[in-house]
């Protein structure tokens, strides 16, 4: 019971701490500032950033789940992460604009990105199973 319980915060951990890289690598990457936008109620950059946040998030849980050590998690966490970004970045090559256009709050680019970004995560997640 206690070599399950370490097991579970040694994940849990883990993918905390991924998961704040993650954030932290995703919102230098790409030239809008996400987290001050926030901050200042820009919903584009919400929907944009938690889309990233909940692929992301989708791809590590496949890996903890279907993988049984941490190093194998910790590869795929990096994996997931070039996913996400190379998802980004092809959005801004098809969108014109697109990092202004999170700025000055379009709703509707914001959705966009975040909606790839959590299809980019689930059809990475799948693929590990």
């Amino acid at each position: 019971m206690l070599a399950a319980f370490y097991n579970y915060l040694i994940y849990l951990l883990s993918a905390s701490a991924l998961l704040m890289v993650f954030i932290t690598v995703y919102t230098r990457v790409t030239p809008m500032r996400e987290l001050p936008l926030i901050r200042e109620g820009c919903t584009a950059a919400a929907l944009s950033l938690g889309g990233a946040v909940i692929g992301f998030s989708l791809t590590l849980a496949a890996s903890i789940l279907f993988h049984s050590t941490l190093a194998m998690v910790l590869a795929w966490a990096g994996s997931a992460m070039l996913v996400q970004l190379v998802a980004y970045v092809l959005l801004e090559r098809f969108i014109p604009g697109l990092p202004r256009q999170i700025e000055e709050n379009n709703v509707a680019v914001g959705a966009l990105v975040g909606a790839v970004a959590l299809a980019a995560g689930v059809i990475n997640a799948v693929c590990l199973s």
